[in-house]
Formats: structure tokens, sequence, C-alpha cells
């Protein structure tokens, strides 16, 4: 048997067993391709180099025996491998973090986010930071920013420390602990916020297959209408930007709910694989006329 065999062989049980798949690939070819490529030890980049490479009895049963606990265990692929990739670039991740998958990672990537930014961009915040990939993300993107990234959960800071450590970058991202923007309180002011928060709404949480509530519900789960952290995240986060500071969030399927809860809120909508409704930037300028008419409609 060669490996594309093999892989060809995986992926129909990935597909005879009805996993659900988004945690790195998006479908079961790829799925299973990563999966044994790793039980053999080669780069998952590097199939059309092994394709047609005979493998041994027992790297063959190794490797479904990695697809098998798969589909027991319904765990992501990433768990099980203690691996993802984001941009090509390499995360360690374990059950502590979400898988990571932001769809900012393209907005950094891309340069979608560099129009709002310049010579004043010094001071960037990752929060929600997770495994900390969005955080060494913009530190790799960015050769002249400091970048803090800050989490509610020291289970997922730990992880994102081993993170930061990997890629080199301990002398340019600080790891803060807190609620939201409470653990940075007291720190100068922001340039740039990244957040992808929790935010899947009750009624989608329930749904999830168990792949996705494999991962920490705390990433997740955003309430009723998935708005509960991104509605104190907005109020606070004027008084954490610079002047010309701007905040770029994530949303995913949540355009609904968020037009509803922000309904005079001015935002820029960014172009991602995913489509153009998932990840907005809105500047604090924008932040602080909304909040100011919220407030006078009050008194």
């Amino acid at each position: 048997m060669t490996v594309i065999e093999l892989i060809e062989q995986m992926s129909a049980r990935l597909d005879q067993a009805g996993v659900s798949f988004g945690h790195g690939t998006t479908n079961a070819f790829d799925e299973a391709a990563w999966l044994v490529l790793w039980s053999l030890g080669q780069p998952l980049d590097g199939l059309d180099v092994v394709a047609d490479q005979a493998v041994t009895a027992d790297q063959a049963a190794a490797a479904q025996a990695l697809v098998q606990r798969r589909i027991d265990t319904r765990e992501p692929a990433a768990y099980l491998t203690g691996e993802a990739w984001l941009q090509g670039v390499p995360f360690t991740v374990d059950r502590r973090v979400i898988v990571p998958r932001s769809l900012i990672a393209e907005c950094i990537a891309d340069a979608t986010i560099d129009p709002w930014l310049g010579a004043h961009t010094r001071r960037v915040l990752d929060l929600c930071t997770g495994n900390g990939s969005l955080a060494v993300l913009a530190a790799l993107a960015w050769p002249d920013v400091d970048v803090t990234a800050a989490d509610l959960s020291p289970d997922a800071l730990a992880v994102a420390r081993l993170n930061v450590a990997r890629h080199g970058l301990g002398d340019r991202i600080r790891l803060r602990e807190g609620d939201g923007l409470a653990a940075v309180d007291g720190d100068p002011a922001f340039d740039l916020i990244l957040c992808n928060p929790p935010y899947v709404n009750a009624s989608s949480m329930a749904a999830l297959p168990p792949e996705y509530r494999a991962e920490p519900a705390l990433a997740l789960a955003g309430g009723e209408d998935g708005m509960d952290f991104i509605r104190g995240l907005l109020h606070d986060a004027p008084g954490h930007l610079a002047r010309d500071g701007v905040l770029v969030l994530e949303i995913g399927h949540e355009r609904p709910h968020f037009e509803a809860a922000f309904p005079t809120l001015e935002v820029v909508w960014l172009p991602t694989s995913a489509g153009d409704e998932q990840v907005l930037l809105v500047t604090r300028e924008a932040l602080v006329a909304t909040l100011a008419a919220a407030e006078g409609g009050d008194a």
C-alpha cells in the first residue's frame, strides 16, 4: 500500500463515520491526509513528494488507529496531533484552547487592516488570545509593534506561552490574565485591538457537533444572542484605544444579532475567504459617537 492509497482509504472511513470538519480542514480527504502524514512523521505540505511511497504494515496500522481515534472520540484532529496551522504558521494546541481558525488571521496576512495603521501604530492587543496565534501573527506581520495578549483562562495563557516561546517572541509579546479589557486596565492605550471573542448564540451552541463541543465552551458561548461579551467590549473599548485606534472584531455568522444589538454603529466589513460579513473593523471615533448617542438617549 502507498501513502496516497492509505489516505484514500482513511478518507472513505471518515466519510462513512460522518465526522464533522472545520478545525483546519473542510473535507475528509484533507483530514485523512493530515492524520496519515502526521502519523508517518511527514510534513503536512509534503504529500506530493511521498504520495507513491510504500508504507509498512506497522505504519498503516498506526495511521489507521489514529483515524479510528478521531472517529471514536470526535475530537478535532489538532487535539490528537498537538498542533495546528494558521496562515502557514504552526501552533501548539491542546484541549485547554479552541483550535485556532480565526478569520482575522487572513486580514493580518493579506494586509487588509493595514490602511488603518501607520507610523503611529505601536501597541497591539490580542484580546481573547486563546493559544496566542493572532498575537504571534501580528508580531510577525508588524515587526515594529509591541503586542499584548490577554485571556480570562489561565489554561489558555499557558498554551499561549508555549507558542510565544516557540516563535521566539518573548521580548515582544506580553501575556495578561483577566476578564475582557479589565486584563489591561492601567495600560497605555492601544492603536489596534484584535478580538475573536466568544460569540456563538445559545441555539447554535446547542446544535454544535461533538468536535466543537470538545473545545472549551468559555471560548465559544456568547449568550442568548451571542453578544454578551461584545456588548461590554464595545462599551469599554474607547477607553483602551488611542485617538486613531481601531478594533477588529470577528463575529462569525452573527451579523443579524450584531446589527440588532448595535443598529447605529458604523463599521467596515472586511473581506475574508468565508465572505464579507464575519469580520468587522470599527474606529474609536465611531465607538465614541455611538456611545455618546446612546447615553444622550438614556438621559
